[in-house]
């Protein structure tokens, strides 16, 4: 049992370091630095109303040996149409965003005399040699070695930011949290990709689908689900200890974080630093760098992963292998041309970079959060793997609440 257990141990690791990367490492971290701890209840609401629509990823894909991508398709093909128009609209901010916040601390770290642009192009083309000519059990370890590096790293900043700050005073030197425009905006920000963006559910099923090619082993449904629970209940974990370290370290210091990417790691890294000394520091810049450098690997690994059969989908008959990787070749060379562009443009610029990368996919939250629970309570999926009468109802109330607020996000920008 535990043998299988470890053979289906995998994608929700996987996800996680997808989902910790921006979301944690910069957005949790303003929303403490700027705010104290008051927006703790905002992260934890966040993660309990999107969790049942990341979940769905691996729960269809388990059932039906089938991807999102082929559930859509069994609505009809105009949803197809539909998750590819959001996926064109999204990836290449969502690629240059975490590249950037990777470059930043790259550069931050190391002393390279290159410009920012230079090392961005240098670390895409390092990613795709590795999505190119790699496996998915390549990806695999790294990333289980990263994400378990990082959350040593961050829990042992955290105990000591507790151990030498004074919580009370923290606690008792907050504001009511005033609802201006800008403030509206952060949150909308913040939770777009708190935990991430729900796109990362149909990345989550092709990953899903890979582990049992790759293993040669399909796991139970309660198997599956508890390799995607571990990933996700260590992402909410880690969204709070990086807020606490922003409220604990920054919070009423008379510092505010840079808009450039250099300086925002300083800043970041100096939060690790004042936490638990000097000396940590190589330690925790090899980890934050490795952590942001595997969001960086597994988004430009999923879109091409996503892309292709969304064509075939579409096509209705499967691209054949060696036209399948001509294709995958395509997709990563459009993707890191218009992440560079973007990144060539607001090089001085990442938080704002950030903030449009994660409002878009907050916008687009609620369509994917209704595609993916009819995808899962569709006729072709097993009564067994359907989801409960419970998650059904608590899928709706998260739907209605992220529409709610799309609506209001939307009303906000135009007025």
């Amino acid at each position: 049992m535990k043998q299988n257990f470890w053979k289906a141990l995998g994608p929700g690791i996987i996800w996680a370091a997808a989902a910790i990367g921006v979301s944690h490492l910069v957005q949790s971290t303003r929303a403490g630095a700027d705010f104290g701890f008051q927006l703790i209840g905002v992260v934890i609401l966040a993660n309990i109303l999107k969790y049942p629509f990341f979940q769905y990823g691996s729960r269809y894909a388990i059932a039906t040996e089938e991807s999102l991508i082929d559930g859509y398709r069994r609505m009809g093909k105009w949803v197809v149409v539909l998750f590819l128009l959001l996926t064109l609209g999204t990836m290449f901010t969502i690629q240059a965003a975490v590249t950037s916040v990777t470059v930043g601390l790259i550069k931050s770290v190391v002393d390279i005399p290159l410009s920012y642009v230079q090392v961005t192009i240098l670390l895409l083309l390092l990613c795709a040699v590795i999505v190119l000519f790699g496996h998915f059990k390549t990806l695999d370890r790294l990333i289980k070695l990263v994400v378990v590096i990082l959350s040593v790293a961050t829990i042992t900043a955290l105990v000591a930011a507790f151990l030498r700050s004074d919580l009370q005073a923290v606690v008792s030197n907050q504001l009511p949290f005033e609802f201006s425009t800008g403030n509206i905006a952060f949150l909308i920000a913040l939770v777009g990709w708190m935990p991430s963006a729900i796109d990362i559910s149909v990345w989550s099923s092709l990953w899903t689908l890979a582990k049992i090619k790759e293993t040669g082993y399909k796991p139970s449904l309660k198997q599956s689900l508890l390799d995607f629970n571990i990933g996700y209940i260590g992402t909410t974990i880690l969204s709070l200890a990086f807020l606490s370290l922003g409220a604990m370290v920054m919070f009423q210091s008379g510092e505010s974080f840079a808009n450039g990417g250099v300086q925002f790691a300083n800043q970041l890294m100096a939060l690790y630093t004042r936490s638990i000394g000097e000396w940590s520091y190589p330690i925790l810049a090899v980890a934050a760098i490795a952590t942001m450098f595997s969001t960086t690997l597994t988004v430009l690994d999923a879109y091409p992963r996503v892309l292709t059969p969304i064509i075939e989908s579409l096509r209705g008959k499967p691209v054949e292998q060696g036209a399948k990787r001509k294709l995958n070749y395509l997709w990563i060379l459009i993707l890191i041309t218009g992440a560079v562009m973007l990144i060539s443009v607001f090089a001085d610029q990442m938080k704002l970079l950030v903030d449009i990368a994660t409002s878009l996919s907050f916008v687009t939250a609620p369509v994917l959060a209704i595609l993916n629970l009819k995808a899962v309570s569709a006729p072709n999926v097993p009564v067994e793997y359907r989801p409960s009468r419970f998650m059904q109802i608590f899928s709706w109330i998260g739907i209605v609440v992220l529409a709610a607020f799309a609506v209001y996000f939307v009303y906000l920008e135009l007025a």
